[in-house]
């Protein structure tokens, strides 16, 4: 007896396989004999003919047009391997022609296509937003084309097999931009650049680099410079290659010029300066290549109208002009990093630029009417001067230098006639001015942004302020430690030594 609810063949009714053998005419459905294709759809004299829907075994699909057997015409394509589908024109089973491709790990493809590959004119956006337009030979980038990058920034040019090679476009989001050669994706040949901090460069670039960039920052002149007491000076910078020459490829840098007075260590007594400073005005010493340090002091020179870094707004460029006027270097700005003179830059904005700025043009830069200014609040000068017989021993050949008096001899405080100072025009000059003495020059990078991603290091003078001398030349210094010793000497303002306890 059989079990419930189990049919007879009887009572199953007629059983529909597919046909053994496809169908003439009409619609039909037929199962290849390997059992890997499924169609169904028109047929005609016993072929795929017209509209019909192809199955694969392991899941993928074609659904469109069909002539003689072939895929042939308007359709649909789906590859369950990779999760890729085309929609567009198929020529015997392949995208042939113009079509539109979506890719499961994201972005598509709009254009013109060839044995199933991007071949022609085509609209490609990847995975990443990315998008370009243009030229494609292989499935790859290739001729001329236009790209709008993730970051923000477009290139419009000549692209070889999905690298940017022969002559190019790049606009950065930065506001930058690069007009000239390329290799392999980066800047090779000859190009210029307009950076969004102003700074240009036209020239050789190898690798991605210019190959005539400036590397260092040189001021002009004598190993010391001697300026008279009260009088404004020239100071003439020039930026400089690896290998000596200029860098007159490049302009656009923003300098600033800054000074330091000579820190003085008695070791006979304490630490003391060439000036008192009081305890709320305590500056970090900053170190020179001259062997000695020297602490903040001010410098002043005319506004010299420094544009501002270009910004880029709706697509123009536009200059911003810096602060005008005779504005005075601020101690602070001496201290940092050298990336970031004067800690300027640290707060992560564009550094307050003052008069004491000036632009490079063409690897050149001149500061003038630079003029040191008196003490500070916060510094008290002792104007101190050494006994005859001591300066006597020193031209004899005593070592003492840059002020430093030797063990057990304590300097004695200048003092005019009569315990007051003389008054009058020059003297008024004088306390409006720096103290005779030594002094250190800096000139800072402070372009911002850094012109690709680096700033020149600091470049410094030794300079000296002597006494004005009326219808005299300035002070030529001697040769030898001698001459030298001499010197400073009798143009050093050395500390007054603390009271013995």
């Amino acid at each position: 007896m059989a079990a419930a609810g189990e049919g007879t063949p009887s009572s199953r009714g007629p059983r529909r396989d597919p046909p053994r053998r496809p169908p003439r005419d009409g619609y039909g459905v037929y199962v290849y004999p390997n059992s890997f294709f499924r169609y169904e759809g028109e047929w005609k004299a016993g072929r795929k003919h017209g509209h019909g829907k192809l199955l694969f075994k392991d899941g993928s699909y074609y659904e469109g047009a069909f002539v003689d057997g072939e895929i042939m015409g308007e359709g649909r394509r789906h590859w369950a391997g990779s999760g890729d589908t085309f929609s567009g024109q198929f020529v015997l089973g392949e995208p042939q022609g113009y079509g539109v491709m979506e890719y499961k790990a994201g972005g598509c493809y709009e254009g013109e296509v060839s044995h199933g590959m991007r071949e022609g004119h085509g609209f490609l956006v990847d995975r990443d937003g990315q998008v370009y337009q243009g030229s494609f030979h292989d499935n790859k980038r290739h001729g001329p084309g236009q790209m709008l990058f993730q970051n923000g920034d477009k290139y419009d040019g000549d692209w070889v097999r999905d690298r940017r090679q022969g002559h190019g476009v790049l606009r950065g989001a930065d506001g930058s931009t690069y007009e000239g050669q390329w290799h392999s994706d980066v800047f090779s040949g000859l190009g210029s650049m307009a950076h969004c901090s102003g700074v240009t460069y036209y020239g050789l670039w190898i690798n991605g680099h210019p190959a005539e960039q400036a590397t260092r920052i040189v001021i002009l002149g004598p190993e010391v410079m001697e300026v008279a007491q009260g009088s404004p000076f020239s100071v003439n910078v020039q930026l400089l290659q690896d290998h000596g020459e200029i860098a007159k490829s490049e302009s656009g840098r923003v300098l600033q010029i800054s000074a330091g007075v000579r820190y003085v260590q008695l070791s006979a007594y304490s630490e003391v300066n060439f000036f008192k400073v009081d305890r709320d005005n305590q500056e970090t010493l900053i170190q020179t290549p001259f062997g000695f340090e020297c602490i903040p002091y001010p410098v002043s020179s005319p506004a010299a109208g420094v544009p501002g870094p270009r910004a880029a707004k709706g697509g123009a460029e536009a200059d911003v002009p810096l602060p005008r006027g005779d504005l005075e270097l601020h101690l602070g700005a001496l201290h940092g990093q050298e990336d970031t003179p004067g800690g300027l830059l640290a707060r992560g904005h564009a550094p307050h630029c003052p008069g004491a700025c000036q632009r490079v043009e063409q690897g050149c830069a001149e500061f003038t009417d630079v003029l040191l200014g008196p003490p500070p609040p916060g510094y008290h000068p002792f104007l101190l001067s050494l006994p005859t017989h001591h300066l006597n021993t020193q031209k004899a050949g005593g070592r003492s230098r840059g002020g430093l008096h030797p063990r057990g001899t304590p300097p004695t405080t200048q003092e005019p006639p009569g315990g007051s100072r003389p008054e009058g025009r020059a003297t008024e000059e004088q306390a409006a001015a720096a103290h005779l003495g030594e002094y250190v020059l800096m000139i800072h990078d402070l372009t911002t942004p850094p012109f690709l991603g680096r700033r020149l290091p600091p470049a410094f003078k030794h300079l000296r302020v002597v006494a004005k001398r009326a219808g005299q030349p300035p002070h030529v210094p001697e040769e030898g430690p001698e001459a030298s010793s001499s010197w400073q000497a009798a143009h050093s303002c050395t500390p007054e030594p603390p009271a013995p306890r």
